[in-house]
């Protein structure tokens, strides 16, 4: 096939990525999405909001300016989590007379795609489009289970656009400005009543809208420093909600908006020599602005199942992620890199339920990038997570915001994930002999 035609099937894939399922156990704090660069994951998103590959454009636009021409990204990442859930002495539903038992596993495995263009206008404009999944969340419970009043089948997926463009105001200085378009599907189920087992079932898609943000500095010609934002997004939700028969409630049409957060990365990249250079990554993420979510009926009324009101009390803390890569250049075709980071769940003991057992955790990533042409780059990476164990007390004296008032569960939780990644880059530019200009950014 010719490069012309390369263009236009990755061009395609872009443009189509984001409807391949984009779900997962989340991997980012909360039910955010962190693997959206294969070159990133490679060095734990080390120094990622100061360039190195197109996809750096998700966490900062202005990285465009570093790339020649005509460039496409197209990655595929799959997620393997597991989440052991056991049930402790206190929880109601594993006690008598039910003795409902614990979940063995409640992260399904899930698949992400994303997709990123650029392209130079002049010698100092580009325009680029991103195609990419921010949250997402798969879990699955056996029914019944001791936890089922806090944890049920749950599926988030999320679809977002991200047209950008950069300027470079001169040789140590660019900025870039974006949009954010995104669409979400949710379903949730919840338990009700523990015997006969019932459950409710909230259904719903809508749209959120938000920007993007970032400028780069480049003070020394080895250096490169990156501070990207995007913006929260306010997602709105409108779909269903159905109560189990022969309980008094306002099943039928129901909406939400959840404030999903801002983001915040700094992001550095210094290049000792032509093949050693070390990054380093600080990013904080708003959560604490997600709050509690009321589910409404379409006249503004709070939805209720029997006296309940149905709400999705998330009060999560503000996140926080650290990393720190290297990278070193083997040969003129081949680089490897290798990182780890720390992050920092805002996810704490008081709130945290059998849904999204999130904590603190350590990253272990490596990764590489072989030029498999002149104009054609393959990225591989692999990322082991160390979670923290999560313990869960939903009751009573907990003070834990889910509480039903009826229905106590405590529960442990052994968890950890393994993610794969894989992505093709594609440049169109003029090209040099490749000796003298290898394709390693």
């Amino acid at each position: 096939m010719s490069r012309l035609g390369w263009m236009g099937a990755l061009r395609a894939g872009t443009a189509l990525g984001a409807l391949i399922i984009a779900t997962a156990q989340a991997n980012a704090g909360a039910f955010a999405l962190r693997e959206q660069s294969t070159y990133g994951q490679g060095t734990s998103f080390a120094g990622v909001a100061a360039g190195g590959s197109v996809s750096s454009m998700f966490w900062n636009p202005a990285i465009l300016t570093q790339f020649p021409g005509i460039r496409v990204e197209q990655g595929l990442t799959g997620v393997f989590t597991h989440a052991a859930q056991t049930p402790q002495p206190g929880s109601t539903l594993a006690g008598p007379p039910l003795f409902y038992p614990g979940q063995s596993s409640s992260g399904d495995p899930g698949f992400l795609v994303n997709g990123y263009t650029t392209y130079q206008l002049g010698p100092n404009l580009w325009m680029g489009l991103g195609i990419n999944a921010p949250f997402g969340l798969s879990v699955r419970f056996q029914e019944p289970w001791a936890g089922r009043n806090y944890g049920g089948d749950t599926t988030l997926r999320s679809f977002n656009g991200n047209p950008v463009i950069a300027y470079r105001i001169n040789d140590w200085i660019s900025v870039g400005v974006g949009a954010q378009l995104q669409y979400a599907t949710v379903r949730q189920s919840t338990g009700i009543t523990p015997f006969p087992p019932t459950a409710a079932t909230l259904d719903g898609k809508g749209w959120g809208f938000g920007a993007t943000a970032g400028v780069t500095f480049t003070p020394w010609r080895s250096t490169t420093i990156g501070l990207g934002w995007r913006s929260g997004i306010n997602q709105d939700i409108h779909g269903t909600l159905i109560a189990p028969p022969g309980i008094p409630s306002t099943s039928g049409s129901a909406e939400l908006t959840a404030n999903l957060p801002d983001t915040v990365s700094l992001g550095i990249r210094h290049r000792f020599d032509d093949r050693w250079t070390v990054m380093g990554t600080v990013e904080w993420s708003n959560w604490s602005r997600i709050g509690t979510v009321n589910v409404n009926q379409l006249n503004g009324a709070i939805a209720t199942i029997g006296t309940t009101p149905v709400t999705l009390p998330f009060q999560y803390d503000d996140g926080w992620f650290f990393s720190a890569g290297v990278e070193y250049r083997w040969t003129e075709r081949l680089t490897v890199r290798g990182g780890a980071g720390y992050e920092i769940s805002p996810i704490n003991d008081r709130v945290r339920t059998p849904r999204l057992p999130d904590n603190d955790r350590v990253w272990a990533s490596v990764g590489l990038s072989w030029a498999v042409a002149p104009f054609m780059r393959l990225d591989l990476a692999y990322t082991h997570l160390f979670v923290k164990d999560p313990n869960i007390n939903i009751s009573a004296a907990s003070g834990n915001p889910s509480f039903n008032g009826a229905i106590a569960y405590i529960g442990t939780v052994d968890a950890h994930s393994d993610i794969f990644s894989l992505s093709m880059v594609i440049r169109f530019d003029d090209l040099e002999p490749a000796a003298k200009k290898p394709f390693m950014r």
